[in-house]
């Protein structure tokens, strides 16, 4: 699936995974928006046929390529189509993800090992592909879209929030070896708080009702921003969201408060008043059908704004700002002793 007709990017190729629908799917739009040509893997047709559409409406080149993360030959195999048909890969962006919403004792072993093969295998496989391409040029930006939960494990979500750990510290690890050999490329971490994303209604489920992001909602454009800014401006870790902020800083000071707040609403806050009925499928083994987009049935419950997430986007002007403030006092100061 590929779309024609633009020339190339004077800003280059970047790679989403995961980039179908969902967050993926407006980080696709984002970077498109933004002058990169984008290639997209995900497992469904459907999908990847429409965001490779985005990408042509935003006047650049896309490309699909069905792949499934979890399969290291597979994003190889990709990575190699990708550069033969758009050109080098600049930026790569990890975002693919899956999840089973059951208490962990409920969980099948095959379904938790696919979880983790997609969440976690994913970046690593990712994250292997696009190294191997950009060490040897010396220049590229890898981004792992990372969560509040990557920090904090809550209930029902034991697969997800062990795959999330896991990439933060396999980060880690892979940032100090680039440092160690003076390497050029950069890898980023950018966590999301709840979004109101495709996941929560194809979501593989034991729970009675349908499921829902833990509150505060956020819509995904609104995070997509911030990968935007992070793929332009490149830095160790980022957090999005006043609610991720507060969730990683409260589990730093007061864990065992958090430990039995979670026990006691995090099972109910992630369901919503809906029957499982409701949701449009299932994805754990197999794409669901369809093009869907990137939101999920929560827009009225969704912030598409953001005080932190403007202030992050706006920290060099802020910074400046203050600096010339503190030149004015410190005038102002020395005037007045005079």
């Amino acid at each position: 699936m590929r779309s024609l007709g633009a020339a190339p990017s004077q800003r280059g190729v970047a790679v989403v995974t995961g980039g179908s629908a969902g967050l993926g799917r407006a980080v696709v739009r984002e970077l498109a928006g933004r002058g990169w040509d984008v290639a997209v893997l995900a497992r469904g047709r459907d999908g990847l046929a429409g965001a490779v559409a985005d990408v042509a409406a935003a006047g650049r080149r896309g490309l699909g390529v069905v792949c499934d993360v979890g399969d290291h030959r597979a994003v190889e195999a990709a990575a190699d189509r990708v550069e033969a048909e758009l050109g080098p890969v600049e930026v790569w962006v990890n975002n693919a993800m899956a999840s089973v919403f059951a208490p962990f004792w409920d969980v099948d072993p095959d379904d938790y090992a696919r979880a983790t093969a997609t969440t976690y295998f994913g970046y690593v496989n990712g994250t292997r592909a696009a190294l191997a391409r950009m060490r040897p040029r010396d220049r590229g930006r890898v981004v792992q879209v990372g969560s509040a939960l990557a920090h904090r494990g809550i209930p029902l979500q034991s697969a997800y929030c062990g795959a999330k750990h896991a990439i933060r510290g396999f980060t880690e690890s892979v940032v100090t070896e680039l440092l160690h050999e003076g390497s050029s490329v950069t890898v980023s971490q950018v966590h999301m708080p709840g979004m109101n994303t495709t996941q929560f209604g194809w979501v593989r489920s034991t729970l009675p009702m349908h499921p829902q992001p833990v509150a505060p909602i956020y819509q995904p454009e609104l995070c997509a921003r911030v990968v935007g800014h992070v793929v332009d401006h490149p830095r160790r870790t980022t957090w999005v969201g006043e609610s991720t902020a507060g969730t990683i800083l409260g589990n730093r000071l007061v864990a065992p408060l958090l430990d039995r707040y979670l026990a006691r609403t995090g099972v109910d806050g992630q369901q919503s008043d809906a029957p499982r009925e409701a949701m449009v499928g299932d994805y754990l083994d197999a794409p669901v059908p369809g093009d869907h987009g990137a939101h999920g049935p929560f827009d009225e419950r969704s912030l598409a704004r953001s005080p932190q997430v403007w202030a992050l986007l706006h920290r060099r002007a802020l910074g400046r700002a203050a600096a010339g403030a503190a030149v004015l006092s410190a005038a102002l100061l020395v005037r007045s002793r005079r």
